[in-house]
């Protein structure tokens, strides 16, 4: 089923494999080598689309959970800003480990302080970012294999040295692997060859099933993130520009979220990212300023 408003799209589970490719996801297990970057312009090249862009930078020998925004999609990035990452670390310690090495390691919970590394995009200032989980694994010789769940943003190599200065041994990030990043894990990884026998057997035989295995609806990359369903009719007036008005408002939170919602019509299918700034129970008044349009 077709939405019938030209510009609106139909229920993510209904759309066309051209469709899902012009607004999907990939949930790509990044091999060793490339960079992230690297990863995304070979997939914008084998999809032969405009646009492809990664959530959450990998450095190039970092495997693990890389989701590839496809066209469209690539608009919903800061969405993906929005939660926490799961990584699988090897601590590389300079010395034999201390008998309170999990105790030590587990004090790094809670809200760290960490300056960006010299080789960062970023500015380096002294920043706060939360450590939510840190468990270690296995000790083995001088190998400590560490699972940690982070604010985005946070560095892990340096969160490594600082573990290892703590622990009176000196420390480095060995091998890394990130498992998770909101709202998606490892338990749905796709490879790039995955993608590739995907898109040949659906240009040969026109078979689908491949295909919606490895690409999913960009709707998919937005489960983590409060909802506000509005009428297809206020939907077309997003889709030029404007605000959400609560007279096109069917649903949503009773109290604005923090961080970003986003607009789906009754039929699921994604509209726009913003900020809820009003009562979607109000009879007038703007409910959601526009963060962005995704139709």
């Amino acid at each position: 089923m077709s939405s019938d408003r030209p510009g609106l799209r139909g229920p993510p589970a209904e759309r066309d494999p051209q469709s899902l490719l012009e607004f999907g996801v990939i949930n790509l297990d990044k091999p060793p080598g490339p960079s992230a970057h690297q990863v995304s312009a070979w997939i914008k090249d084998l999809t032969d689309l405009d646009r492809a862009a990664h959530a959450g930078t990998l450095d190039p020998k970092v495997t693990g959970v890389l989701p590839v925004l496809l066209g469209n999609a690539t608009r919903l990035v800061p969405a993906l800003l929005e939660g926490t990452k799961e990584y699988v670390a090897v601590l590389e310690l300079h010395a034999s480990p201390p008998a309170d090495l999990a105790a030590t390691i587990a004090k790094f919970e809670g809200e760290i302080y960490q300056k960006p590394p010299r080789k960062s995009a970023v500015a380096r200032r002294l920043r706060t970012r939360r450590v939510h989980d840190l468990e270690v694994l296995e000790v083995e010789d001088r190998q400590a294999l560490i699972r940690m769940d982070v604010e985005s943003g946070t560095y892990v190599r340096k969160l490594c040295h600082d573990i290892g200065l703590a622990l009176g041994t000196g420390a480095h990030m060995g091998d890394l692997r990130r498992t998770a990043t909101t709202p998606f894990d490892d338990t749905t990884l796709v490879t790039l060859h995955d993608l590739a026998d995907a898109l040949a057997r659906y240009e040969e035989s026109g078979q689908e099933d491949w295909l919606r295995e490895v690409v999913h609806p960009a709707e998919r990359a937005l489960t983590h993130i409060p909802e506000v369903v509005i009428a297809p009719s206020a939907a077309a007036e997003v889709a030029h520009g404007a605000p959400v008005y609560a007279p096109g408002v069917i649903e949503g939170p009773a109290e604005p979220p923090s961080g970003l919602v986003v607009c789906k019509t009754p039929n699921g299918a994604a509209v726009c990212l913003g900020r809820q700034v009003g009562d979607p129970e109000a009879e007038s008044g703007v409910v959601v300023e526009l963060e962005a349009v995704l139709v």
